[in-house]
């Protein structure tokens, strides 16, 4: 039995993680568990052994995917204020860096899915909105002592628009946004 549950538990992690990089890859409308199972390894008779619908997984996997970019933001912070980048920095050099414009499986699930966020079910909205909480903890936490606390907000919004502007534009285009929106917030708060 112990065995089994191990298994199971195995199985549910690579369907998440599976789920967690489609849904960035190809919003919620695109993501489907048939395709989310194959990338997983699995039939997809299997998945209702581990969720009860389609939008648990999604709720699932938008969780996942806003913990994952959590850690890469903030192993990438670490690492950059090493160099001697002040936190806000080191987050907006993280959050805008030009290989993310054609890295949307593995960026943040807030700049992939925010236009569709909330046409979704209550409990992929909640989960949707946890992840636009948590990305704004983490611009808060990065931001300079004596920044207006509401500017997390902006910094946040700023962060967020820029990579999708530069994801809808062709890919010189797109870095001349990050470019441009580095500049500009770093001008603005990193003293």
């Amino acid at each position: 039995m112990e065995k089994e549950l191990g298994r199971k538990a195995i199985s549910h992690e690579r369907i998440v993680e599976a789920a967690a990089r489609a849904v960035r890859r190809s919003g919620f409308h695109g993501t489907g568990v048939a395709d989310v199972m194959k990338e997983a390894g699995l039939t997809h008779g299997g998945f209702y052994s581990h969720f009860e619908s389609r939008d648990e997984l999604l709720a699932e996997a938008v969780a996942r995917a806003s913990s994952d970019i959590a850690e890469v933001i903030k192993a990438n912070v670490i690492h950059l204020k090493k160099q001697g980048f002040s936190d806000f920095r080191a987050l907006v050099e993280t959050y805008l860096l030009d290989e993310q414009i054609a890295d949307c499986e593995n960026g943040c699930p807030v700049a992939a899915l925010c236009a569709q966020m909330t046409s979704q079910t209550p409990q992929v909205i909640d989960s949707s909105r946890l992840a636009v909480t948590n990305l704004h903890r983490l611009v808060q936490k990065a931001m300079p002592r004596g920044a207006p606390r509401e500017a997390a907000w902006a910094v946040t919004s700023a962060l967020v628009g820029a990579m999708q502007l530069a994801r809808a534009l062709d890919n010189a285009a797109g870095r001349s946004v990050l470019a441009a929106t580095r500049k500009a917030l770093l001008a603005s708060y990193d003293n």
